[in-house]
């Protein structure tokens, strides 16, 4: 099964012999998920939009090292989440805090909540919170940790996607979740904040 539609494939391929336009094209169907993908990971707008931008740009000055085996779209969440990481050390950010949960179903259905805009002001408002506990605990995790669970969460491809964006093995991919998830589990909060979540029909 092909990981991108024909048309973006196309234009991948446009982009690697050197079409800017091509590129700038491809990256267009993706440029709100990047954006909300930045909010989710710092939670400040203007900053989200810096991250973005700078996804992007060096996106195109990379883009021969995409081997076209991931989703074209985690393939940006890696560089994002880079960036990300590159912006916290230039602040010399202190770690954050933490929280934890049971299992993977449980820890998506957290990321379900904390990520969905569709709520009231007051509800946004608590989301808001929350959101910030979330990022503060996968802050707190390992840099190889914190890959897996913002690839798994929030960017949501799948283990193989993942191993192939990172240049590793699947079964590395699932230790690395695995302990990623034993650590959130031993920090004890995200269980409390998965009760007084709102109700989700969806798992894994």
């Amino acid at each position: 099964m092909e990981i991108e539609a024909p048309d973006t494939r196309t234009l991948l391929a446009r982009a690697l012999a050197g079409d800017a336009d091509a590129f700038g094209e491809a990256c267009r169907a993706y440029e709100t998920r990047l954006l909300r993908q930045a909010l989710a990971l710092c939670g400040e707008t203007s900053l989200a939009e810096d991250l973005a931008q700078d996804t992007l740009v060096e996106a195109w000055r990379s883009l021969r090292r995409y081997n076209r085996r991931c989703r074209f779209f985690t393939w940006l969440c890696a560089i994002l989440l880079n960036r990300y990481r590159n912006t916290l050390r230039a602040r010399r950010a202190r770690p954050l805090a933490s929280l934890a949960g049971n299992d993977e179903t449980e820890f998506q259905d957290s990321i379900d909540t904390v990520t969905d805009h569709r709520s009231s002001p007051d509800q946004a408002a608590h989301l808001c919170d929350q959101a910030s506990l979330v990022r503060a605990c996968i802050q707190s995790l390992p840099t190889k940790h914190q890959q897996v669970i913002y690839l798994r969460f929030y960017a949501d491809d799948s283990l193989e996607g993942i191993a192939m964006a990172l240049g590793c093995s699947v079964g590395t991919v699932k230790s690395r979740l695995f302990h990623a998830l034993d650590k959130l589990r031993r920090m004890n909060t995200l269980g409390a904040l998965a009760s007084d979540s709102q109700t989700k029909s969806q798992t894994l």
